[in-house]
């Protein structure tokens, strides 16, 4: 059985990356895809970038590696900008949308938010009939896959882990699956959190398995991190590390 690790939304935390790289190589893992924003409110978006080059098979775009290359008026997305420097943000811009896997019979795509664009949120509270356009065809998709509706979707994005099976006629059991994030946790846990994908490569029917896994790391050093390179809104980003929620 083939094993993938799915991580998204680092957000420049590489002290949680590297917890995350332990645990994923303690079980012997190998291929690791990165569903995106590699960048933003943490302290090290450049050394995130340079590990994550290093690390994964595929890594999409996700809103803030796109942002990022947009004008900066504001005083964090400057600070952030300055530290990845011009080749770095090329990198970002150029990632591909989406990609899509075959297991154990199952057709697979992965993308940052939706099948829409990259700044297009699907919350978990979001309708069913919302949901299932995750599923759809849709421009972005078109231009690189053939035309064929997934089993399963996988996405980041919204901070928040979840999985729910959808029915849609004619087909039955589609599963939309978000990972959370490496960086920062949005549901009150402070962990960083990926997952794993079990399966068969090709179209043959074969077990097939979605993992969520928790991993603590040193939060304290995080912080310490963030102090040390005077990042901008570093109350904000101490609070959303050590309550694992979104600073309102």
């Amino acid at each position: 059985m083939d094993k993938i690790a799915v991580i998204s939304d680092i957000h420049g935390n590489l002290t949680a990356l590297e917890a995350v790289v332990r645990n994923i190589r303690q079980r012997r893992i190998k291929r690791i895809l990165c569903l995106g924003d590699l960048v933003g409110k943490g302290p090290q978006p450049a050394e995130v970038v340079d590990r994550i080059r290093e690390l994964c098979e595929v890594t999409v775009q996700g809103n803030w590696d796109l942002g990022i290359n947009r004008p900066q008026d504001k005083p964090a997305g400057q600070w952030q900008a300055e530290r990845l420097g011009q080749e770095r943000l090329d990198y970002l811009r150029t990632l591909p949308f989406s990609c899509e896997l075959e297991l154990s019979g199952k057709y697979i795509r992965l993308f940052h938010a939706s099948a829409v664009s990259v700044d297009y949120r699907v919350l978990r509270k979001a309708d069913k009939k919302e949901k299932r356009a995750m599923f759809e065809l849709t421009d972005r998709i078109e231009a690189m896959y053939p035309e064929r509706t997934p089993d399963v979707v996988i996405y980041g994005d919204i901070h928040i882990p979840f999985m729910q099976m959808l029915n849609a006629k004619p087909r039955t059991g589609l599963t939309l699956w978000n990972v959370g994030s490496v960086g920062l946790p949005y549901d009150g846990i402070a962990e960083a959190c990926y997952g794993i994908i079990e399966g068969k490569t090709g179209p043959d029917p074969a077990p097939f398995g979605l993992q969520l896994v928790r991993v603590p790391y040193d939060i304290g050093q995080a912080i310490r991190v963030a102090e040390e390179a005077e990042l901008p809104q570093l109350e904000r980003y101490r609070t959303e590390l050590e309550t694992g929620l979104e600073f309102e």
